[in-house]
């Protein structure tokens, strides 16, 4: 019951402080109340290692698939080797399918062919997040329509890498 008329009077002072924009006396006077009785050894006081916190943020959060990607990111090299991680950037991950940009069309074709291969070393690497697919994208194209006078239809044939 006790309880009730708690939640009855906070209800109140919240309702009237929305509408009016002031807060009264009263309830200054119990919020007050509230911030003081706190003691030192009640529940919940107790002190936590950083690493115990820092564990709990990253799974509140849900940082570890981040940084898991993060981490494939940086280790591109590694991965598909450093001629070809100079010529080609991971750049999504989102589904299960990872998306790299290629500088060429020739990179991009290139990649396509080890697929199966880059695939088993993520895999064993970074079983966590459970890459299915992945898309090798070439250079994006300039785009011809643009201007007052462009013309409709495909424009010039050109493959752009």
């Amino acid at each position: 019951m006790a309880d009730d008329k708690n939640f009855a009077v906070d209800f109140y002072y919240a309702m009237k402080q929305a509408v009016t924009g002031r807060v009264s006396k009263d309830q200054k006077r119990i919020t007050e109340k509230k911030k003081n009785r706190s003691k030192p050894f009640d529940a919940g006081r107790d002190p936590i290692s950083a690493s115990n916190s820092i564990d709990s943020l990253m799974q509140d959060f849900r940082w570890q698939s981040q940084m898991e990607e993060a981490e494939l990111f940086v280790r591109w090299a590694q991965i598909v080797g450093d001629l070809n991680a100079k010529n080609t950037q991971p750049e999504n991950l989102a589904n299960g399918k990872l998306t790299i940009r290629c500088k060429s069309t020739a990179w991009a074709t290139e990649l396509r062919l080890m697929q199966t291969q880059i695939l088993e070393k993520i895999g064993s690497s970074f079983p966590e997040l459970e890459i299915k697919t992945i898309s090798f994208l070439g250079p994006d194209a300039p785009s011809w329509k643009k201007g007052p006078r462009s013309v409709p239809g495909r424009g010039p044939r050109d493959t752009y890498g």
